[in-house]
């Protein structure tokens, strides 16, 4: 039959429930789940504090 799959044809259970590349709400996870990890880095990295260099010795 053509078409989109149905999520009572899956079984998943755990990590694969939410997390998996046959429906759509699985796909949508991994999406938001990366998105979400490279917003962190940008945050992380704009956000720590900047080394202020040593005092030169003259």
């Amino acid at each position: 039959m053509a078409g989109p799959e149905s999520d009572s044809q899956y079984q998943f259970t755990g990590f694969k429930k939410y997390f998996n590349s046959y429906t759509l709400n699985g796909r949508k996870n991994y999406v938001l789940a990366t998105y979400g990890g490279i917003a962190l880095l940008i945050l992380y990295f704009k956000a720590r504090s900047k080394k202020t260099p040593a005092v030169k010795a003259t």
